[in-house]
């Protein structure tokens, strides 16, 4: 898939953990914009459900506190969601700092085949 290809050539990951660290980021939008705006996402992007289903389960401690904060609402949820997906890149063998140089790749190329409304939706879901 062209996502992952971008996400190993621009980040020198490999092809698992380019696969495993998108379907986890997927996984995060479509469970912030509920499956009404994410049908829009995934419908843009063939492939799609192949990556989401290729992520690893990100539980554990901080996948739990994630959780948790996010069900708090305000800024702790923002943190909380993308603190939540730090264990699924740990499993893929990257670290946290991954997650933030993921994003404006997924991001770019979502405008790329859906164009703003796409890219926004996920932007929105993925702050």
């Amino acid at each position: 898939m062209e996502l992952v290809e971008q996400l190993v050539k621009n980040l020198g990951v490999s092809e698992d953990a380019a696969k495993g660290g998108s379907g986890l980021l997927f996984n995060m939008a479509k469970e912030k914009l509920g499956s009404g705006d994410f049908s829009k996402v995934a419908s843009a992007l063939p492939g799609i459900d192949d990556l989401m289903k290729s992520a690893p389960e990100s539980g554990g401690m901080l996948g739990g506190i994630g959780k948790l904060a996010s069900g708090l609402g305000g800024g702790a949820g923002q943190l909380g969601s993308l603190a939540s997906l730090a264990g699924g890149f740990s499993k893929l063998g990257m670290d946290s700092g991954m997650i933030g140089q993921f994003i404006p790749i997924i991001l770019s190329f979502a405008q790329s085949k859906g164009g703003d409304v796409v890219m926004k939706l996920l932007q929105k879901a993925l702050k």
